[in-house]
């Protein structure tokens, strides 16, 4: 209900904003104002970024070769048995031995129990939990329940389809090891990128969110984690007081609220962890939809407490902040465009009002043109043309999933009950594709 109300109140009073002011002001400066304000952010953190690349080139970071703490890998599963296997055995690969890992079955229907305990069997330092029918929904409570039997000092995530290498935890540790630090992100990538242009908008997408995350990383501001690759402190997880069981993002949630509690986390770009991109485009619309509302949730939720808060920095208060633009910019755009709209056809206002509006619309593709071509070519390495046009298809693609979501997640948010579904993304898809379109060749040379 609060969260409800909250968005109520921020919807409502900029609709008043915009339908009133319109009249006496041209509001689309304010629009223009916000998205200003976002450029010369991205470009601040952008040169934080490049002025950090050269000190660090000059002068590298001194690596504590004994910091080698115990760690406990979790691996929630939810009918993973196309992928479970294979995940086992690539993370068991990693050059670092003072780990064990924790395969946690919740709920599924198909072999994965089965498969699971089969690793068990089979490696001394795999452990498997089943999950009983009637527990808890939503992958927190899975991570809460493994908590509770990992004895490791360091926690770190893995979905099921996640693939790293050798010298993952080599590089991701290191970040890990100072005490103001609560938690580390690895840089995510999309495994099967070139499966179709929907898995290469998705890299294009994470690589993009890489360079935002080390430019704020740059600035130590308030970094985020991902879910995937995610490596935590078990005194931070204990002063937090574990896992949210009724958020549907564990990683974002625990992100503010480790932020709130005083805890930095940091990026690190050089360990990477590679998953399986979403090759349908409404399993997608499903993903990005529970990744939104989360976010959005927890800002709703959490909002006293990060401008109350006395141990979070100014500076992951400012970043945050900053972030936030990104959700408003979009409400904010339809708006001004609806309410012009609606003016121009009831003869309050000439057709020529909504140009200003277009004009900004492009300013705004062009703003993600730019942002995602130059992070393509720094950490893709992209040719200066090819980075261009998938720019370009990325723009598109983003303004088609992340546009129309805003609308949908506030309506839901206003008018509709909370739920807890997870809204698990399905892997082993692409192996199945794989299969079919194997299966009909040999089809078609038996014909």
């Amino acid at each position: 209900m609060k969260e409800r109300i909250l968005l109520f109140i921020i919807v409502f009073g900029l609709g008043v904003f915009i339908y009133i002011f319109q009249s006496y002001f041209n509001t689309v400066w304010g629009l223009g104002f916000l998205c200003a304000l976002m450029t010369i952010y991205a470009g601040f953190t952008t040169l934080a970024s490049n002025i950090k690349k050269r000190q660090l080139a000059k002068h590298p970071e001194i690596i504590n070769s004994d910091y080698k703490p115990f760690v406990s890998v979790l691996i929630p599963c939810h009918n993973e048995e196309s992928v479970i296997a294979h995940t086992v055995e690539n993370i068991r690969a990693m050059d670092y031995d003072n780990f064990e890992i924790i395969l946690i079955d919740d709920r599924s229907t198909d072999k994965t129990a089965s498969i699971l305990h089969e690793l068990e069997q089979k490696y001394d330092n795999v452990k498997a939990l089943i999950r009983p029918l009637d527990a808890f929904p939503g992958k927190s409570a899975v991570l809460n329940d493994a908590f509770q039997y990992a004895k490791g000092e360091a926690i770190l995530v893995f979905d099921a389809d996640a693939t790293v290498d050798a010298d993952f935890l080599s590089k991701l540790l290191p970040k890990l090891e100072p005490k103001d630090v609560g938690a580390v992100q690895a840089r995510k990538i999309i495994r099967n990128k070139s499966y179709n242009i929907l898995t290469r908008c998705q890299n294009n997408e994470y690589t993009m969110d890489s360079y935002f995350q080390a430019g704020r990383d740059s600035v130590k501001g308030a970094v985020e984690l991902r879910g995937n690759g995610e490596l935590i402190k078990r005194q931070a997880i204990e002063d937090i007081g574990g896992w949210n069981n009724y958020t549907i993002t564990d990683d974002l949630d625990m992100s503010t609220r480790l932020h709130i509690k005083g805890w930095d986390i940091r990026f690190c770009p050089d360990a990477k962890v590679y998953e399986e991109g979403i090759i349908y485009l409404l399993p997608l619309f499903r993903q990005r939809r529970r990744w939104l509302e989360g976010t959005i949730r927890r800002y709703l939720e959490y909002c006293g407490a990060v401008l109350t808060s006395k141990k979070m920095s100014l500076r992951a208060s400012l970043d945050m902040t900053a972030y936030i633009s990104q959700f408003i910019m979009p409400g904010w755009f339809i708006m001004e465009i609806l309410i012009r709209g609606f003016k121009v056809l009831a003869k309050d206002a000439p057709t020529q009002t909504l140009y200003s509006s277009i004009i900004i619309a492009c300013f705004i593709g062009l703003g993600f043109f730019i942002a995602a071509r130059y992070a393509l070519r720094r950490y893709d390495n992209i040719p200066r043309l090819d980075a261009a046009f998938e720019a370009l298809i990325t723009s598109v693609y983003l303004f088609i999933i992340w546009f129309p979501l805003v609308l949908f997640i506030c309506f839901k948010i206003l008018f509709r009950k909370k739920d807890m579904e997870w809204g698990k993304t399905a892997h082993g898809l692409v192996l199945e594709a794989e299969q079919e379109m194997r299966e009909e060749k040999e089809l078609q040379k038996t014909k």
